[in-house]
């Protein structure tokens, strides 16, 4: 008789390990919420819109750890960029995500981009094009919960959780328990995940 360990994985079975477990998430996000605060010399001014999906619930976290830190209120909303991808013609279509600009738009704010994953570049390059469209903020930020490298475009994150770096052959899974009903960031192989 043999036990699951002693058995291989089969191509349907995806191979996965977890290289952020929910602490790690929680002191990501505290330690990048007093970054923010630092660098900004407080909170007053500060926007922090998420892209979705995960971005948003990310943004939403920062803005509790600030308020916490700094004892105000920050604003935080959402900011969809499917119709800025420079992949819309190579994909098929997209549902339309949510825009959620917080009172007081952004105009002369610092406006801080808040994404799960950072990878090319091309999601912030659509994040900057889809909010000039809502306003000239004073300055634009960026923090991610992971930056896996590989970048295509001259992007760089201000605030990082974990760089992980990762092969092309590898996948990032970030999972958050506002959609997923548990937090963790997972590696695991796209060779095995498509099979």
């Amino acid at each position: 008789m043999t036990s699951a360990h002693d058995e291989a994985p089969t191509r349907s079975q995806s191979v996965t390990r977890a290289v952020l477990e929910p602490a790690e998430i929680q002191r990501a996000l505290t330690r990048i919420a007093h970054e923010v605060v630092e660098r900004n010399k407080g909170a007053t001014g500060i926007v922090l819109l998420g892209i979705p999906t995960r971005g948003v619930a990310l943004a939403r976290r920062l803005a509790d750890r600030i308020a916490e830190v700094e004892g105000t209120t920050v604003p935080f909303g959402s900011l969809d960029i499917t119709m800025y991808r420079d992949d819309l013609r190579l994909r098929p279509a997209r549902a339309l995500e949510h825009t959620e600009v917080p009172p007081g738009g952004v105009d002369g704010r610092v406006v801080v981009l808040v994404d799960d994953v950072l990878f090319s570049g091309r999601t912030v390059r659509a994040a900057l094009d889809a909010l000039s469209d809502l306003g000239r903020p004073r300055a634009v930020q960026l923090a991610v919960l992971v930056d896996r490298g590989h970048r295509e475009l001259p992007i760089r994150a201000d605030y990082v959780g974990k760089n992980i770096p990762t092969s092309l052959r590898e996948t990032v899974k970030v999972h958050l328990a506002e959609y997923d009903g548990r937090d963790a960031v997972l590696l695991g192989s796209r060779s095995e995940e498509s099979a």
